[in-house]
């Protein structure tokens, strides 16, 4: 060694291998990690040579579609490579196919300019279009334009949509711009899913404005601080929960206009409210007369040919990730809603579908990591396109959020790409709520396992935060119930009313109700969800309206006069979790680090831990209330309570006196713990102690 420098000189990891810092059990698959990590960066390579960047590529739906220059040109263009030639159509040429032919360049794109008379433009405002094109064969087709930025569906002519020209003239002015890019992505992020056509108790469709007024101070003043929208995109069928997309770029016309819509956030964020897009870029619609299928006469134009290109359960179609005009497309797809409707980030729907090639079909996910990777099993074009997608929305605005909808627990998903993973924000925690409703539906109370019920709330990957919840809007579909309705059906028609006897059945249901959302809440991730009208233990399920059901929009609402009549206690429900929200806000839980555990007896039934600073004690006994129950903590001092599930305002027994429930800190090990405290807890309630001094 003589003549050698002993120092050590630093190298930065192999491309995309930073992630085994964070675990290394992902060591064998690191060619995996490499070759996906060198796959995305080749792609933004590309695009920072041939497009002026990822950030200027995702600005498609400035080149694509119809856009009004400022002296009142239409330019139009569309991709439509199959196509020999190409006309626009509509009202304002009488449906002309002879005028108004488009130009075909060399990569498959017809365009045409309409002029301006004295700046106004060619085609009226809220009039109909349509692109005509000729087929090889000589065929003439129909379509609706891809980019269409509106489409309006008149069921009692015909369910197919109609492509409308929207250019109003008046654009909508923006009230609270600042909010979007200063406080879009909070600290805790306490989420409520909303559908806005739900969102009212008569038997119809809601609409924006409706949400906006009726809605929206009920989000607020429960405290939650993110909305996540669902059924936005325009889709053919109101009964696939908007999981159908026709039309990527329209804002779903059922519930009102663009400006309603943008009105809608605006407000929100005068609120203090991020806004979340439910995106689906999983699949689309199969239809072709008003979707993507077919639309140049192929059915690989913007998905995989074949049966490749079909997804055999949801019977739609699979986009192609590695076509260039694809990533084109859905980049700009998150582009066009950040810009135009200041949407604060996304909820990717179907993200194990995305990731596997098997889409997730009969398949079960044990955790081993020989699952996550092969190229037999894995999309490596559709997990390119996360990769990018996410880069190109946190280089836009590192605030805005991205939310994975994956079961399958993939390792990266929610790390940076720069370290190798996928970069996501958040994924959600989907074994949460099936296993409440597995307990729920085939456990004995006394039988349930607090071992068993601690792991599933902590059992997710270091580093990658995770949202917890204990329903959402799958638990409420109908042919499933939601937890109110697994606790209490029987009774929820007879005896939720104050002036009746508190049944059993009734007190069981309501108790079990709040503390299985506050351990979730506390216990279970990094942000939390609930799901419109949960949160008052909202009666019966969900259900829109479609043939099976003679069309009724019965079950297809939101019952809020339940909740707003006094003399029925799902008001109690409704307080619990604003208390809940409202008390993270105080103390901030879900952005502190992991609980650390200190008990979970299987007989007492006992969950105790802490957090932020806290101590959360729960009972899950059906009958033993403790005294002087010994619950060990960390920090010496003077705790109180800050959050009681029995008090009387949420619908409990109020056992416990605040007043006189001071609880010091007693200096002997216990559970592990340098200190102890003694607690009064009663059977089925929990609390949270805060230290005071």
């Amino acid at each position: 060694m003589a003549g050698k420098s002993d120092t050590v000189v630093a190298v930065d990891p192999p491309l995309g291998t930073g992630i085994l810092k964070l675990d290394p059990w992902l060591g064998p698959f690191q060619d995996d990690l490499v070759r996906r990590s060198q796959t995305a960066w080749q792609w933004i390579a590309d695009l920072e040579a041939n497009e002026g960047g990822i950030i200027k590529f995702s600005e498609g739906y400035k080149k694509f579609g119809f856009n009004v220059a400022a002296n009142g040109d239409i330019v139009y263009r569309e991709w439509a490579p199959n196509a020999v030639a190409a006309h626009l159509i509509g009202d304002f040429n009488n449906w002309d196919r002879s005028s108004h032919a488009m130009q075909k360049d060399d990569f498959g794109v017809f365009s045409i300019t309409l002029h301006a008379s004295n700046e106004v433009p060619a085609i009226p405002h809220g009039s109909k279009v349509k692109i005509a094109m000729t087929l090889p064969s000589g065929a003439v087709v129909d379509r609706l334009p891809a980019w269409i930025k509106r489409v309006t569906q008149d069921l009692s002519v015909s369910p197919v949509y109609d492509a409308v020209f929207w250019n109003p003239p008046t654009p909508y002015q923006w009230k609270h711009d600042g909010y979007t890019r200063s406080a879009r992505h909070p600290a805790s992020a306490r989420i409520y899913e909303a559908h806005i056509g739900i969102s009212t108790s008569e038997l119809r469709v809601g609409t924006y404005t409706e949400f906006t007024r009726d809605t929206l101070p009920r989000i607020h003043k429960l405290g939650y601080n993110v909305i996540q929208l669902m059924a936005i995109m325009e889709h053919a069928y109101y009964a696939s929960f908007g999981y159908q997309v026709t039309s990527f770029f329209a804002a779903s016309s059922r519930y009102g206009t663009p400006e309603d819509l943008k009105h809608l956030i605006d407000e929100a964020h005068a609120l203090g409210i991020t806004v979340l897009l439910d995106v689906v870029h999983s699949h689309a619609c199969k239809n072709v007369l008003d979707g993507l299928n077919m639309f140049d006469g192929t059915d690989y134009q913007y998905f995989h040919g074949g049966p490749k290109g079909h997804h055999e359960l949801w019977d739609s179609r699979l986009f192609n990730y590695g076509k260039y005009e694809v990533l084109r497309f859905l980049l700009s797809n998150l582009r066009f809603y950040i810009d135009e409707y200041h949407f604060d980030g996304f909820r990717f729907d179907g993200v194990t579908s995305m990731l596997y090639t098997h889409h997730g079909i009969g398949t079960g996910f044990s955790g081993g990591y020989h699952e996550y990777f092969g190229d037999e099993k894995v999309d490596k074009e559709a997990i390119n396109y996360l990769i990018i997608a996410n880069y190109m929305l946190h280089t836009l605005d590192p605030s805005i959020i991205t939310i994975a909808e994956d079961v399958s627990g993939m390792p990266g998903l929610c790390v940076p790409m720069e370290l190798g993973g996928v970069g996501f924000d958040y994924r959600l925690a989907m074994a949460i709520p099936d296993m409440w409703i597995k307990l729920l539906k085939e456990v004995k109370d006394d039988d349930w396992e607090m071992g068993n019920i601690v792991y599933m709330l902590t059992n997710r990957r270091y580093k990658e935060k995770t949202v917890a919840y204990a329903e959402s809007h799958d638990q409420a579909l109908v042919g499933d119930k939601t937890l109110a309705f697994w606790l209490m059906d029987k009774e929820m028609y007879t005896n939720m009313s104050v002036l009746s006897e508190l049944t059993p059945v009734i007190d069981r249901g309501m108790a079990l109700h709040k503390i299985i959302r506050l351990v979730t809440h506390t216990l279970g991730g990094e942000a939390y969800l609930n799901f419109e009208g949960n949160e008052f233990g909202h009666p019966e399920w969900l259900d829109f309206p479609r043939v099976g059901n003679d069309n009724s929009f019965w079950y297809a609402r939101r019952q809020w006069n339940v909740l707003d009549d006094k003399l029925l206690r799902y008001k109690f429900l409704n307080d619990f979790d604003a208390a809940m929200q409202h008390t993270e806000g105080r103390f901030g839980w879900l952005h502190s680090e992991p609980a650390y555990v200190t008990l979970k007896h299987e007989g007492d039934k006992i969950i105790a831990f802490e957090r932020a600073g806290l101590v959360f004690v729960f009972n899950f006994h059906p009958t033993n209330s403790y005294t002087d129950y010994r619950i060990g903590v960390d920090v010496a001092g003077t705790y109180r309570i800050v959050l009681d599930s029995d008090e009387e305002q949420f619908g409990g027994h109020a056992r416990i006196d605040h007043d006189k429930s001071v609880f010091y800190t007693t200096p002997l090990e216990w559970n592990g713990r340098r200190n102890f405290v003694q607690v009064y807890i009663p059977s089925r309630v929990a609390i949270i102690l805060a230290k005071v001094a």
